[in-house]
């Protein structure tokens, strides 16, 4: 306990889980599980050995059932107050010692290691702080119960019934007694739905220059709201909108060669890397530049102090402490990160497969901010020039005027190749929720020049109505008729 909660990596501390034994560090199942009449006597024990931490430590524990067993999980989130020692023997004179986790070991912090948490002493990480401007009215407890429906917790059935102040203190959203309740700065930012009222520019511009920059049009889109909906918004606007994928037909092959001009996993990683590890306390946002030849996604501040300008380079980004320890525990539990670092190798793994090249990292001189670029892929420049015809990978000069679509029109096409396909079908396969602007313009739009049809014409209005793929429709895909 004394280990995670002086929480040296600012990883958010950890679990302690009494009832499944292990070997190796992996756990045994089913688990052994605990007697549920000594429950009480358990967690007595427990908060006896926290009382011997200094300075004063109270984790939170929580009695569940798993596999039909019952098993006690400790949650011992990163303290306020570290540093922590803890007497090294239950004997009432053993001596109190620094404790750290290192990879998966509990050791007694030393040399450098033991100065550097001293340092720590009262520093909480940006998104873990008691925000004094806030109160518990501004944290909204449908955002908190969508958060727990979609990460499959235990907690929201009780959270039907049980009082705001006991969910937030259980989730450790709020600090402070019952009379001076105030939010960490964790909960505005998730459950709240302006957390841009409390930090200026926490949001993601989304900036696309058809003309590269420097040309004389700049298409923008700004996503706000919970940190979790404006990345889902703005991956979805991207993905839909600038990847584009092409098939190379190989002579003497039967299988085609399929790719996107950019990579959508690099993409994601690198945005989910920028929400991560950026700054809440500059007054910037987070940037996506859209440009003919690369996606670039930038933040504020730069990387760390202590990662060297070559490992930048060389894209070897390993941080000693993390900035955001509980931004990072909420993105993982909604599988947008793993954590530990595992981001970049990420990057690297999908733009290989995807026959891209690397991605380039880059900061300035003083670390006021952090690029990652991703460039192109190589096929894409051979036949297409200027960046609006990478949404016409698939579209062959076959028709006596070449007609251009953007990506969703395409996408919608390709959809209505297989079969008639309704609004719910296309809202499925684009990954809307509702009929857009976006969505509807390209449905009116290939309507228009005739590249899609009603299925039921005389009755456009109909439940039943679908749209089907024309004549039209297939030379634009260049499918033969």
């Amino acid at each position: 306990m004394c280990a995670f909660a002086n929480d040296f990596h600012n990883f958010g501390g950890g679990y302690i889980v009494i009832g499944v034994e292990e070997n190796n560090g992996k756990p045994i199942y089913p688990p052994r599980g605990i007697d549920v009449t000594q429950l009480d006597k358990m967690q007595k024990d427990v908060l006896s050995v926290c009382s011997r931490l200094k300075p004063a430590y109270t984790p939170i524990i929580s009695h569940e059932k798993f596999q039909d067993r019952d098993i006690l999980i400790i949650w011992v989130p990163g303290g306020n107050d570290r540093p922590y020692t803890a007497p090294m023997t239950l004997g009432k004179t053993s001596d109190h010692k620094h404790y750290i986790r290192k990879f998966s070991n509990t050791v007694i912090a030393k040399n450098e290691e033991l100065s550097e948490l001293i340092r720590l002493t009262a520093t909480i990480p940006f998104d873990d702080r008691i925000n004094h401007h806030a109160s518990l009215e501004d944290i909204k407890l449908p955002l908190i119960q969508s958060f727990l429906k979609e990460i499959e917790s235990d907690l929201l059935e009780e959270s039907r019934t049980m009082p705001l102040v006991d969910l937030c203190r259980q989730m450790a959203l709020i600090d402070g007694g019952n009379e001076f309740i105030r939010p960490r700065n964790i909960a505005l930012l998730f459950f709240n739905d302006q957390p841009e009222k409390f930090f200026s520019y926490a949001q993601i511009d989304v900036v696309h220059f058809p003309d590269d920059e420097g040309g004389d049009i700049i298409e923008e889109a700004i996503f706000k709201g919970p940190l979790d909906h404006q990345l889902r918004s703005a991956l979805r606007h991207i993905k839909n909108n600038y990847i584009a994928e092409r098939v190379l037909k190989i002579p003497g092959q039967a299988k085609a060669n399929r790719f996107f001009n950019y990579a959508y996993e690099a993409v994601e990683e690198a945005l989910v890397n920028a929400v991560y590890h950026r700054s809440y306390e500059i007054r910037e946002p987070i940037e996506v530049r859209i440009n003919r030849t690369s996606i670039s996604v930038v933040s504020h501040p730069g990387p760390d102090p202590s990662i060297k300008d070559e490992d930048i380079e060389a894209g070897k980004l390993v941080s000693r402490r993390y900035r955001n320890r509980r931004i990072g525990e909420f993105l993982k539990e909604l599988d947008f990160t793993e954590g530990r670092g595992t981001g970049v190798p990420k990057i690297h793994r999908s733009l290989k497969n995807n026959g891209s090249p690397a991605p380039v990292f880059h900061t300035d001189g003083v670390r006021q901010s952090f690029w990652t670029e991703i460039k192109i892929h190589p096929e894409f420049l051979k036949e297409h020039g200027p960046f609006e015809a990478q949404v016409e990978a698939y579209v062959e000069a076959q028709v006596e005027a070449q007609v251009r679509i953007s990506e969703t029109e395409l996408k919608i096409l390709q959809l209505c190749l297989r079969r008639p396909v309704g609004n719910k079908d296309i809202l499925h396969e684009l990954d809307y929720k509702s009929l857009s602007g976006n969505v509807k313009k390209a449905l009116q739009r290939l309507r228009k020049i005739d590249a899609i049809g009603y299925t039921i014409p005389d009755k456009p209005r109909s439940k039943h109505q679908q749209y089907a793929i024309t004549a039209k429709g297939k030379s634009i895909l260049g499918v033969k008729q």
